[in-house]
């Protein structure tokens, strides 16, 4: 969905929100330097109290898989059936990725930390990547422009590379958010702006597209 090559997940990647998703697992299998940030994750204490609520968390993760996976099956009609072959596949998937991150975050739950836009306990620039899925845009029903400005600055804030962001539909839609265009351009002159398609992911209907923001080097005339 985020159109990765293996050249991006060289450097250090943030995800956040990562939630209960199997992405720094299988990215700490291939030796990335990544940390996810999730408000649902447990906060500072012992190893085991951590690793414990963790797990608790991907369990319930594969529960809330099943009645995801419900949904698509009795709307199947509304999703395309693209990366995920059936509604089953669907289910196998989510539920692989939830016993994923149950069983990485028992062994590395340093890799996880409990936090939340739009305020993000990182220095300046200090990742290569930022990976931001399904809360962004998704939700501009609930999380009104303001939010979504200022959670946008704060991952430009820590990204001394890209930062990109996907799905740009709202949830339950099959367009972009209305206000994409006029919510980017207060993002400043600064800011380069790239919608890029997909590399073949495909379920949601109109989620087609994610956004590449970068800061303009001094050589840049500020536009993508």
């Amino acid at each position: 969905m985020f159109a990765l090559t293996d050249a991006d997940l060289t450097g250090t990647v943030l995800d956040c929100p990562g939630g209960a998703a199997s992405f720094t697992a299988e990215a700490r299998e291939q030796g990335v330097d990544v940390i996810a940030v999730d408000p649902t994750y447990p906060p500072d204490g012992t190893s085991s109290e951590r690793s414990r609520a963790l797990r608790q968390l991907g369990e319930h993760a594969a529960a809330e898989a099943e009645r995801g996976s419900a949904w698509a099956r009795d709307h199947a009609a509304d999703f395309e059936w693209t990366t995920f072959a059936t509604p089953a596949d669907h289910l196998a998937q989510r539920l692989a990725a939830a016993a994923a991150f149950t069983a990485h975050a028992a062994t590395e739950p340093e890799h996880y930390v409990r936090a939340a836009l739009p305020q993000l306990p990182f220095a300046d620039g200090a990742f290569d990547l930022v990976l931001c899925s399904h809360l962004l845009f998704t939700y501009a029903d609930r999380l009104d422009d303001a939010f979504h400005l200022a959670a946008l600055t704060e991952l430009l804030r820590v990204s001394r590379g890209e930062v990109r962001v996907f799905p740009l539909v709202v949830v339950g839609g099959v367009r972009e958010h209305p206000g994409l265009e006029a919510l980017l351009g207060r993002l400043g002159d600064d800011v380069v702006v790239d919608l890029r398609a997909t590399d073949g992911y495909g379920f949601q209907r109109g989620a087609d597209r994610v956004l590449v923001l970068r800061r303009a080097q001094p050589a840049d005339d500020g536009r993508a």
